[in-house]
């Protein structure tokens, strides 16, 4: 490990004399670069960065003509010099920094402006192995790295609010202070070690490496929260590269800002309401659907989803697969409402919420695809957990009957339904479902039983408040996202009124649990198929 050397203190102000720019997206680029010339910094740029400031008018030298080399080797090397980098890392305050500047004719670099290759988005477009492999910068990374390990004396932006915080201070004293410069190193540091996580994990995807011997996750600030979970945690909402439709990238179009059990419950929602191809509503509450529905439109799918728990459906997050129109509005609005997330509303819709100054209305641009692939992950103590996205979806030709009777073609269709919420609800979990709406969901529960127990106690309830007389139960079939390992949860169901189950099916009894559905003249489908959600 090198020794720290006895450098002297680095200065707190510096007033900057020269500036490396090199900018892939130059918008600002003219407004910033006149700045700079005005207040007496000379600019020394590359390639096409070079050409824009000298079509501008202004002076600016080539990279070339502090180094004596061409650009060459279709511009992979250009920076990657002494001169560069020694202008970057010297210790101008330190005695043989300085002199081994001064005889090789290295000038010093003050400020340093570099966006990088658009990696990103060169990725995102669907580009080709060889196009993304050219758009891996590496002498722009190098620049940013070496500027910023020399905080002491070099200005690094990585940004438009990075250079515009040096603009700042430039014109109000002439020079950058310490303090900025070591929070512009520690951005320009965590800039470069997410660029370096994109391009490691794109790659490791090129190869099918699911478990790479290293992996990085990186994210862009999107906002800070009021607190976490509780109001005693700290909180912060971050973004990654992938570009999945859902609250991530969603607008806020009014409300209070969001909280961090807000944003969880909203992509929650989002992603259970994207899997049904009809008009769909979700309701969210601490993390698990209470209510979901499909309808001929999104204010009859709305009150159905309602129906199955009203109660818990107060204060929670509603999530639908259209835009919202103004009936939709009223509807949603008859009930207080933390957060609805949509793919649009119209301006009626939009006039009905903004009447609800608390609500806070989310609008993407469309619907995550259930079947996409991706990652999701979790952090540990010491470590995070990484696996796919759960992309799993039961077709009727998937079923196997295992039970003497066949169901119906109603059953199927329910239990698919059911099994599709389970899928989204927390282990344990049972639902019951008839005719594309909830009717009981028993969630998060240490044994199966328990869970069949409170969906039932919820379908009854919910059964008596719609006046029915019986439980919203009766007729349904009922969801278990995992095997059943004893009868007494299916059991529960028969009693709760269901007339069909589906399960994955493999556990040690299976053939006693089978035996009881026989015997309750239960229709009975294993999917193959466990869907824990922990």
């Amino acid at each position: 490990m090198p020794a720290a050397p006895d450098f002297p203190p680095a200065p707190d102000a510096v007033a900057p004399a020269r500036a490396l720019i090199s900018l892939s997206d130059k918008t600002g680029l003219e407004q910033t670069a006149r700045a700079l010339a005005g207040l007496g910094v000379e600019l020394v740029s590359t390639g096409g960065t070079r050409a824009a400031i000298a079509g501008f008018g202004l002076p600016v030298k080539d990279v070339s003509d502090l180094t004596g080399f061409p650009e060459m080797m279709d511009g992979r090397v250009k920076t990657l010099h002494p001169v560069v980098h020694g202008g970057l890392l010297g210790v101008r305050d330190a005695a043989d920094h300085a002199q081994a500047m001064a005889d090789h004719g290295i000038g010093p670099i003050d400020i340093v402006w570099i966006d990088l290759y658009p990696f990103e988005s060169t990725v995102a477009s669907g580009a080709g192995f060889d196009a993304v492999i050219e758009n891996i910068d590496i002498g722009g990374p190098a620049m940013i790295r070496s500027g910023s390990k020399n905080h002491g004396y070099v200005a690094v932006a990585v940004d438009a609010v990075s250079i515009g915080e040096i603009v700042a201070a430039l014109q109000s004293d002439g020079t950058t202070s310490l303090a900025l410069r070591k929070r512009l190193a520690a951005r320009a540091f965590a800039r470069t070690a997410a660029y370096d996580a994109a391009v490691s994990g794109w790659f490791a995807g090129q190869l099918d490496d699911a478990a790479p011997a290293r992996k990085s996750i990186a994210g862009c600030l999107a906002q800070t929260l009021r607190y976490g979970e509780n109001p005693h945690q700290t909180g912060a909402f971050y973004r990654t590269g992938e570009t999945r439709p859902g609250v991530a990238h969603a607008t806020q179009i009014q409300g209070k800002e969001l909280g961090y059990n807000n944003i969880a419950d909203a992509d929650a929602a989002y992603e259970l309401v994207a899997e049904f191809e009809a008009p769909a509503c979700v309701i969210v509450k601490h993390a698990n659907p209470c209510g979901v529905a499909v309808g001929t439109d999104l204010s009859q799918a709305y009150a159905r989803a309602l129906e199955c728990d009203a109660v818990s459906a107060f204060g929670g997050v509603i999530a639908v697969n259209r835009p919202l129109n103004g009936a939709d509005a009223r509807a949603i609005t008859g009930i207080f409402t933390e957060v609805v997330i949509a793919p649009g509303a119209d301006d009626e819709a939009r006039a009905i919420f903004a009447a609800k100054k608390n609500l806070r209305l989310l609008l993407t641009d469309g619907l995550p695809d259930p079947l996409a692939a991706g990652e999701v992950f979790r952090s540990v103590a010491g470590g995070f957990l990484v696996q796919s996205r759960d992309r799993s979806r039961i077709a009727p030709a998937d079923l196997k009957i295992v039970t003497r009777r066949q169901p119906t073609p109603q059953e199927v269709e329910d239990m698919l339904f059911a099994f599709t919420v389970a899928k989204h609800v927390k282990s344990n979990a049972i639902v019951y479902a008839k005719d594309g709406q909830t009717a009981g969901i028993g969630a998060g529960q240490m044994n199966r039983r328990d869970s069949a127990r409170i969906a039932a106690t919820r379908a009854r309830e919910a059964g008596e408040a719609k006046g029915l007389g019986h439980s919203l139960a009766e007729g349904s079939a009922c969801a278990s996202e995992a095997f059943f390992p004893f009868a007494d949860g299916l059991i529960e169901a028969a009693q709760a009124g269901a007339t069909a189950i589906i399960q994955p099916g493999g556990s040690i009894r299976d053939d006693e649990v089978i035996a009881a559905a026989d015997e309750l003249n239960l229709a009975m489908a294993f999917t193959g198929v466990r869907v824990f959600r922990h």
